[in-house]
């Protein structure tokens, strides 16, 4: 009797194979089983019997496994963002010992985006190539490097050239861990798990800014190198965790004239331009505005301006988990984004022109109005990550537009920083770092309101 199985061709893999093979190639066999028994005429308990094995303690273990792996995944890119995020809280002391000028601050601030802003579409091809496991693995294993390197720093560029190796690790990570969540995650979890990917950058900054603040304001015997050292061993060990609990995805033989076939046809397609400068006026803002926020608001206390610094930047993390529910509930993206950029003309506005100096308690309004910019902003990253997972066109590559989207947005990460202070030291303050913030958040605005609509979207976020 002919068999009635239909192959899969050679050159394309199942989500489940691309990240398990193992699992895959189990129930491969089991169909295959199946097939077999039927046409021998084997009775129904038999096959009853043969069924009952799919939910055998192994496999449930295999799909815990896979259920958790996002988990994991989230906390691979927490970790990678605390490195960038580090340095706020360690940013005086630093100053102090390599005698560095206020744009020298923010060119250290930006410069590890450089990394991701000249390779993003490089390290898509990495990925392609290695595994995305892998590349997280590399990735990891670079900022653990860079770090226990930085922290031998005794001049302001061995700092910055660090900095940027780890910058390069940073896009590694962030880079390779979306697309894994969206192969390891139920249909129904995507949104929830890439709302909770979302608020990688938020957790990261209210961990290494309240760790870093506790320490080195805290403790009288921490110093930044120890902050740089104890970061490097946190990372290696994530290194660990990440082998042992994330399915293992085999990278595949990269025919370049497709892949670059591929690329070309994403970047064709104006849909991945658009989120990434979208998410580009989010973070041009928001980086820099997190970034020097102890200097924005005064260094009177600056124990309790770090501790309220973290909770600004906590505020964020809980807005992209907030916006993840509220896509799964039906939100329009392009109401989201909307919302979340007429915020930030709003609060930049309040936070940068007035004179909050004169006012009782004014730094403590401008530090409210800060977690308020940061907490409504987290609708943007949210809503423009899950897009990002689906919008690769057909013929294109998910982790081009990942690629691309990190390339565009770091762009805008290492630029904001130094614009912020170049305008402050032009000027000689803050008061109208407002007018860069809104212009970049009126651009977004424009951008959101003509491009995500759901007619052009065409997807489902349920």
């Amino acid at each position: 009797m002919p068999s009635t199985t239909r192959h899969r061709p050679a050159n394309r893999a199942s989500p489940l194979e691309a990240a398990d093979p193992a699992t895959a190639r189990w129930y491969r066999e089991l169909a295959a089983g199946f097939h077999r028994e039927a046409a021998a005429g084997v009775q129904k308990e038999n096959v009853k019997s043969v069924r009952s094995s799919m939910h055998s303690p192994r496999t449930a273990e295999r799909n815990a496994v896979r259920s958790r792996a996002w988990i994991v995944l989230l906390g691979c890119g927490i970790v990678a963002a605390m490195h960038v995020w580090k340095l706020p809280g360690a940013l005086t002391f630093i100053r102090q010992d390599l005698g560095m000028s206020l744009v020298q601050s923010g060119v250290l601030l930006g410069i590890v985006q450089v990394g991701a802003l000249l390779l993003g579409l490089s390290g898509s091809l990495v990925s392609e190539k290695v595994g995305l496991r892998t590349t997280i693995v590399i990735g990891l294993t670079m900022l653990a490097l860079g770090s226990l390197v930085g922290a031998l720093s005794q001049e302001t560029w061995q700092l910055m050239v660090t900095r940027a190796f780890e910058g390069i690790g940073f896009l590694l990570v962030t880079l390779a861990a979306p697309p894994l969540i969206r192969v390891t995650t139920e249909q129904g979890r995507v949104s929830q798990a890439m709302g909770c990917w979302s608020a990688f950058q938020g957790i990261a900054v209210f961990l290494a800014v309240l760790v870093s603040t506790v320490l080195l304001r805290g403790l009288e015997w921490v110093n930044w190198q120890m902050w740089w050292l104890l970061m490097g061993v946190v990372s290696a060990l994530m290194v660990v965790i990440v082998i042992r609990t994330v399915p293992v995805d085999h990278g595949r033989a990269v025919d370049f004239r497709s892949t670059f076939r591929a690329i070309g046809t994403t970047l064709q397609t104006s849909m991945p331009w658009v989120i990434s400068v979208i998410f580009a006026c989010y973070t041009l803002q928001w980086g820099a505005i997190i970034g020097f926020l102890p200097d924005i608001v005064g260094e009177q206390d600056g124990f309790t301006v770090g501790i309220a610094t973290a909770v600004v930047g906590g505020a964020n993390g809980a807005g992209n988990v907030i916006s993840g529910q509220l896509l799964k509930r039906g939100f329009s993206p392009r109401l989201l984004v909307m919302i979340g950029m007429v915020s930030m003309i709003i609060t930049t506005v309040l936070i940068f022109a007035p004179d909050w100096g004169s006012v009782v308690g004014g730094e403590w309004i401008q530090l409210t109005i800060a977690v308020a910019f940061s907490g409504i902003a987290a609708l943007i990253p949210s809503t423009i990550t899950r897009i990002a997972v689906d919008v690769a066109p057909p013929g294109g590559s998910v982790s081009a537009v990942m690629g691309l989207m990190i390339q565009v947005y770091n762009a805008a990460n290492f630029v904001g920083p130094i614009v912020l202070t170049a305008i402050a030291t032009a000027v000689g303050g803050w008061h109208l770092s407002w007018l860069m913030t809104s212009a970049a958040a009126l651009l977004g605005a424009v951008l959101g309101a003509v491009f995500l609509s759901t007619r052009r979207l065409r997807m489902s976020f349920a």
